[in-house]
């Protein structure tokens, strides 16, 4: 999986997307945007309020693992990749 460009980003909004799909009970209800900054990219996932605690784990290790993948995934990108998981 390469990030370059626009298509780089599109598999980093993809990717989280996914991985919240596939965690929640109500996927219809996931929602990611992105946005670019000048030095990074920011991901934003949105849930639905049943579904927050699915997605942010037990003292939060499932968002960090999101996280992880994430930045494993961006390694070879210029810009950062930035998660926020927005309630």
């Amino acid at each position: 999986m390469s990030f370059h460009g626009n298509t780089g980003r599109y598999i980093m909004k993809e990717l989280v997307e996914v991985i919240a799909k596939s965690l929640v009970e109500h996927p219809d209800e996931v929602v990611v945007t992105e946005n670019e900054k000048e030095d990074a990219v920011i991901i934003e996932l949105k849930v639905g309020p049943s579904d927050m605690g699915k997605v942010i784990g037990r003292q939060g290790r499932i968002a960090k693992a999101i996280r992880t993948v994430v930045k494993a995934a961006s390694s070879k990108s210029s810009k950062k990749v930035i998660v926020d998981i927005l309630q």
